[in-house]
C-alpha cells in the first residue's frame, strides 16, 4: 500500500515541476485523491527541496514527546493517598478519586508535573502492587469415571410446547424432560417426558429408569426443589435424597450456581435444544416424546462427540459394550 502512495506523490511533484499552475480540481483529477490529500501534499512538496526523496515517504502519526517520568515525590502521594485515605472518605480511592487529590496539592503542582489522566493513576498504582488481579485459574480437568458407575440427571424444558390459551396462565413449565446421562461415556442412558414434573412424578420417572438400566454408583444432580425438597413440602421434604441412600447410592448434590459440577447433562442440554427442540420444535406431548426418542439414537450412536472419553466419535461406537449395574 506504501508503494501506491509514494508513487501518487511522485505523480504530483513531476505535475508541480513541470505545470505550476494547475488548480487543486485539475491535480485531483490525475492523482485520482481528495482534495485534502493534494493541498496537504502540494504544500509539502512545495516547503522541501527540489530533489528531496524524505519527503515522499509517509511520515509517523506517533507523538514526537515522550511522555516525561512521574517524579518519586509523586507517585509517594499517590501511594499514600491510596493506603492512608483522607479522613473523611470511607472507601478505598480509586485513580479518579486520587486525581482530584493530587490536583488540589498546589505545592506539589507547582513543583513537579502531575498526571492528567486517571489512566496514568492506575498504572502507577497497579505497577506497586495497589491493583488486585484475580489470580489465574488454574483448569483441573475431571477425572473420567468408569462407564456406567457416575449417572448425572437434571430436568430440560421443552418450551416450544406452548401453554393452554385456556388455561389459569400459571403453568411454568407445559413439558419438561428428565433426563439421565452416564458421566463415564456421555451416553444419555434414558429420558422421560411429562406435563407436570413434582418430586412423586420424577422419583416414579427414575424407578423405571432404575429397573431398565440398573443401579449406579454415584449420582449428581442440582438444587432443583424435587430433588432437594424444601421446609414447607409436605411428607418426606428430601424423599428424592432418600431414594437414593436407600439404594446405596453416593449423592453428589451441586453447590449453588455451579453447573460446571453437572457438566455432562448440562453439555448434553445444549445439543439437545440447539440440534433437536430449536430445529424439530415439538408442539405437544407426542411430539416432544418422538423427536426426543430419534435424537437419543442420533446423540449415542450417529452423532460424533468430541470429549476426550469419545475421541470425537459417536458414545456407542466409542463404548459399543456398556458393563451391566446391579439390578433395582
Amino acid at each position: 500500500m506504501e508503494e501506491h502512495y509514494y508513487a501518487d506523490r511522485v505523480r504530483l511533484r513531476q505535475l508541480l515541476q513541470r505545470q505550476a499552475q494547475m488548480t487543486t480540481r485539475e491535480l485531483m483529477a490525475e492523482t485520482g485523491r481528495s482534495r485534502s490529500w493534494v493541498k496537504k501534499w502540494r504544500q509539502r512538496l512545495r516547503d522541501a527541496p527540489a530533489n528531496d526523496e524524505a519527503v515522499l515517504r509517509s511520515q509517523s502519526r506517533a507523538p514526537n514527546r515522550r511522555r516525561p517520568a512521574i517524579a518519586a515525590e509523586v507517585v509517594e502521594c499517590i501511594l499514600a493517598i491510596r493506603d492512608t485515605p483522607p479522613g473523611h472518605l470511607q472507601r478505598t480511592p480509586g485513580p479518579k478519586t486520587i486525581l482530584y487529590y493530587v490536583q488540589q496539592d498546589t505545592a506539589l503542582c507547582v513543583q513537579y508535573e502531575v498526571p492528567r489522566a486517571p489512566s496514568t493513576i492506575w498504572r502507577i498504582l497497579d505497577k506497586h502492587g495497589r491493583i488486585a488481579r484475580k489470580a489465574r485459574r488454574v483448569h483441573e480437568p475431571l477425572e473420567r469415571p468408569a462407564p456406567m458407575v457416575h449417572w448425572q440427571l437434571d430436568f430440560k424444558d421443552i418450551s416450544t410446547v406452548k401453554p393452554d390459551p385456556d388455561g389459569d396462565g400459571k403453568q411454568q413449565h407445559v413439558v419438561e424432560a428428565l433426563n439421565l446421562v452416564d458421566a463415564g461415556t456421555s451416553t444419555l442412558l434414558a429420558f422421560r417426558l411429562h406435563t407436570a414434573f413434582t418430586t412423586e412424578t420424577a422419583l416414579a420417572a427414575v424407578a423405571e429408569c432404575l429397573r431398565e438400566q440398573g443401579v449406579p454408583a454415584q449420582v449428581t444432580f442440582d438444587r432443583d426443589a424435587r430433588f432437594v425438597g424444601s421446609a414447607s413440602a409436605d411428607g418426606f421434604p428430601a424423599a428424592w435424597q432418600r431414594l437414593w441412600h436407600a439404594l446405596g447410592v453416593q449423592v453428589d448434590l451441586c453447590p449453588p450456581q455451579r453447573p460446571d459440577r453437572n457438566a455432562f447433562v448440562e453439555r448434553y442440554h445444549r445439543a439437545y435444544q440447539e440440534e433437536c427442540l430449536a430445529v424439530q420444535r415439538p408442539a405437544d406431548l407426542e411430539q416432544a416424546e418422538l423427536v426426543t426418542t430419534h435424537f437419543q439414537q442420533h446423540y449415542n450412536s450417529e452423532r460424533p462427540h468430541q470429549g476426550l472419553a469419545c475421541g470425537n466419535r459417536p458414545p456407542r461406537v466409542a463404548f459399543p459394550n456398556l458393563p451391566q449395574r446391579p439390578p433395582l
